[in-house]
């Protein structure tokens, strides 16, 4: 580096992305004597080249001089791929810099922004946690397009000036008109509602299993026939959920940030995510793909909710790639050029009928299907993946009385209240949900007595049970427990974990 970059002359700070973390970048511009030529490297992709012809049109429609000299931006670190129109911004400024017409830029002020040809600035993906990480490295300003400045706001401790035009930006830099930095977000008080189990009509049984699940983020599998009401239940689940903490709201926003998909006038989540994905989807899709990967279902679904309805109708390959993340949090994406690491700790709900036609085993006897189409359909969810479930339901026909009788269910906000409590026991206790309990957790927190022991062993036995499910039955015991405001797992609370089990092997 030449003394005059080393002086902050030509360098121009910006952020990158690999995987959820960001890092800061150096767009540093050199221009020098020879043919016109305007270069960019430092593992630039197609659209942080194409920023050449955006540049060179912003910089002449502003009034400025272009110059007719070879032009070379390295973005540094060069062995570090750079993705995504974020840079127009920081190579424009870096270019006026470096060609004499605007100053020296702060060395502790970031920039990030696509260009339009007449200067606007539009959004990018991937603000918050770029902000994040330039915070963390020492940057104390950020200069952002003014429809991103409310989610780079998120990071505490920095400065985020909104933009509409880059015109903007240098009339500050040269102490005209100044832009002032973006408030806080202020959350507001009424969210959006999510649909009642009050609607729930019957169905005590499962809704007890969806309570004790959604208690210790355990996941849950409703098994049934047609319109027996399971995917009316597992949708409002949402409506049962503790509220996420700040550090589970601002974790949840960068992965949705990464993907795009966080909302102007909404940039934060407040709301535990709920994902519910079709039976069509890829694997990609659901673990995160692409050739610099982003975060796929799984991953939008951290610290929530991920629904899969007509379970059994998912493709192979994309059910047997959710089997490692269940176990570890999260989804490690490798390609030539890089890993990257996406959280993925998500309670799973999982909805599906006992055969193709969704009859079998009704009262009516409507269901043609043989035994063997039957044996066929359920084989289609491999025993590892059933193994990672803690609760089986069952979700009967609902009767005529209980639908006609005009008594509503108990409503979620009821429900919601127990469970509350019953997390906040589990995170005084181990600091997470009982799903996450370690094994030496699990020894300290999930012993049994002497009777409970003998119930255990007799079901360990009679169930074939493996040594997954074992824990996983402790669990879930202790999940009841919690929502008995015991401190102790008693017979009755291990039973009715088993119970849970049990179904699995009626069933399945």
């Amino acid at each position: 580096m030449s003394e005059n970059l080393a002086a902050g002359a030509r360098i121009v700070k910006s952020a990158g992305l690999s995987g959820l973390s960001g890092f800061e970048v150096l767009v540093e511009t050199s221009i020098a004597n020879g043919l016109p030529v305007f270069l960019i490297v430092g593992l630039p992709d197609s659209a942080v080249r194409e920023a050449r012809d955006r540049v060179r049109a912003v910089v002449r429609n502003l009034g400025f001089d272009f110059p007719m000299k070879r032009i070379l931006v390295n973005l540094a670190p060069a062995d570090t791929r750079k993705e995504g129109p974020l840079y127009d911004l920081p190579i424009a400024l870096g270019l006026l810099v470096a060609s004499g017409q605007l100053g020296a830029v702060p060395d502790d002020t970031i920039f990030a922004g696509e260009l339009s040809l007449d200067g606007g600035l539009r959004p990018v993906a991937g603000v918050l946690p770029m902000a994040l990480s330039v915070r963390d490295a020492g940057a104390r300003h950020m200069f952002v397009p003014a429809d991103n400045a409310s989610e780079a706001a998120l990071a505490d401790g920095l400065n985020v000036y909104p933009a509409r035009h880059i015109s903007e930006i240098i009339e500050h830099l040269r102490g005209g008109a100044g832009i002032a930095p973006a408030g806080v977000y202020a959350a507001p008080a009424d969210l959006e509602r999510y649909p009642d189990f009050a609607d729930v009509r019957g169905q005590e049984t499962t809704r007890r299993a969806i309570e004790v699940a959604v208690s210790g983020a355990h996941n849950i599998l409703l098994s049934g026939t047609a319109g027996g009401g399971k995917s009316m239940m597992a949708k409002r689940v949402p409506s049962i959920l503790p509220p996420m903490d700040r550090d589970e709201m601002i974790e949840s926003t960068a992965i949705h940030s990464i993907a795009g998909m966080t909302e102007r006038g909404s940039p934060l989540l407040l709301r535990r995510p709920f994902r519910s994905p079709h039976h069509t989807v890829s694997s990609s899709g659901m673990a995160g793909g692409g050739r610099l990967p982003k975060p796929g279902e799984m991953s939008l679904a951290h610290n929530g909710v991920l629904f899969l309805d007509e379970f059994p109708e998912f493709h192979r390959d994309v059910l047997e790639c959710m089997r490692q993340p269940m176990e570890d949090g999260q989804v490690t994406i490798t390609r030539a050029n890089g890993s990257f690491t996406y959280p993925s700790r998500f309670m799973l709900v999982c909805a599906m009928n006992p055969c193709k036609c969704g009859w079998h085993g009704h009262h009516s006897g409507r269901c043609a299907c043989s035994e063997e189409s039957v044996r066929r359909y359920l084989g289609r969810i491999s025993g590892p993946i059933l193994d990672r479930i803690d609760i089986f339901a069952a979700v009967p026909p609902v009767e005529y009385d209980e639908l006609s009788g005009g008594r509503a269910g108990e409503p979620s906000a009821d429900i919601r209240r127990r469970v509350a409590a019953a997390r906040k026991r589990q995170a005084a206790r181990q600091g997470a949900p009982n799903a996450q309990l370690t094994n030496a957790q699990l020894r300290e927190f999930c012993p049994i007595g002497g009777d409970g022991e003998k119930l255990m062993k007799a079901a360990y036995e009679k169930l074939d049970l493996s040594a997954r499910a074992y824990s996983r039955i402790l669990k879930v015991a202790r999940s009841i427990a919690d929502l008995s405001s015991s401190d102790r797992i008693e017979c009755e609370h291990l039973a009715e974990a088993i119970q849970y089990r049990n179904m699995c092997v009626k069933e399945l």
